[in-house]
């Protein structure tokens, strides 16, 4: 059945995962691009939409296998693929997907701080992508708590290490201001401070993503109550992971409630923690008929979340 099939992590379930998003994203794409416009320039744009979410299944399954956040399976990645397909409507623009791909870089930084070795280059390293990620999205800037969260959990918070993920947050700014400054435009530089009052009412004006929103929490919470008497009952590595894991969780819970112009797209910043809380509730879930159940189901999500939105 399905759970035996994702049970282990290997290089044949990956691909056919993949295989299987490919399928799904294609079909997509025929129905709402090339049948309205089918031209070269369109096949080239459908290829480098590929060719990024290849990018980025290939670095989220890295960040998993590298760092041991789940065990030798592929229910983080089976998920992953799945609600990454929930956002078709969504994620067909290539800001967007830059966005999503910076923010798996920036995570694999965070979660590779358990490891002692570059420590002060991953820690640079981390404040550079959240950098990064701080002119394609302002109000990203939230997830500095993470790196911080990360240090102190991994790691012992000397002067240097708080200090040097600010200087990596800094970099880029620095240069784009420099840029800006080049070509006489400061202002799109200092607009990037300026943030609109947080707006909690029509949480989604376009789309119906409460379901999707819901859905994703609960799913969480499932791996949460499931893994974490065991997670917590050892003090190892996976400990201070799982813990970073759940405030990651939070972390991005709050970015999506202050984001002020809710569109669907802040949901992206809830796929990896959610995915992997989500596989470490399956792994623990010891009854096989429900688990298949279960992987049925959100398999099944596939098709019923795009007559949702």
């Amino acid at each position: 059945m399905l759970a035996n099939f994702l049970s282990k992590s290997k290089p044949i379930n990956f691909i056919i995962l993949f295989g299987l998003f490919f399928c799904l994203f294609t079909v997509f794409y025929v129905i709402n691009v090339f049948i309205v416009s089918f031209n070269f320039s369109v096949v080239l744009e459908f290829l480098a939409f590929l060719t990024l979410f290849l990018v980025i299944f290939f670095f989220f399954n890295f960040v998993i296998t590298k760092n041991g956040l789940t065990l030798d399976n592929s229910y983080s990645y089976y998920i992953f693929t799945i609600i990454t397909t929930f956002f078709f409507t969504v994620i067909l623009n290539f800001e967007v997907l830059l966005l999503f791909l910076v923010q798996i870089l920036f995570l694999r930084k965070i979660y590779s701080l358990k490891s002692n070795k570059n420590i002060f280059q991953k820690l640079f390293d981390s404040g550079f992508w959240l950098g990064i990620l701080f002119l394609l999205e302002p109000f990203t800037a939230l997830f500095g708590m993470l790196i911080y969260a990360g240090i102190f959990l991994h790691q012992k918070p000397l002067i240097n290490s708080l200090i040097i993920p600010i200087l990596g947050f800094a970099t880029p700014l620095i240069l784009f201001f420099t840029y800006c400054f080049g070509i006489d435009e400061v202002y799109t530089f200092t607009n990037l401070f300026y943030f609109d009052a947080l707006s909690f009412v029509n949480f989604y004006k376009e789309g119906n993503f409460y379901s999707i929103a819901l859905f994703m929490v609960l799913l969480a919470a499932f791996g949460i109550v499931l893994k974490s008497p065991k997670a917590l009952a050892v003090n190892n590595s996976f400990k201070k992971s799982w813990l970073l894991l759940v405030l990651h969780l939070v972390i991005a819970i709050t970015y999506n409630l202050l984001q002020p112009h809710k569109n669907g797209t802040e949901l992206l910043f809830l796929i990896f923690p959610v995915a992997v809380l989500g596989a470490n509730g399956f792994e623990a879930l010891k009854n096989k008929i429900l688990k298949n159940l279960f992987l049925l189901l959100l398999l099944a999500s596939i098709f019923i979340v795009p007559f949702v939105l």
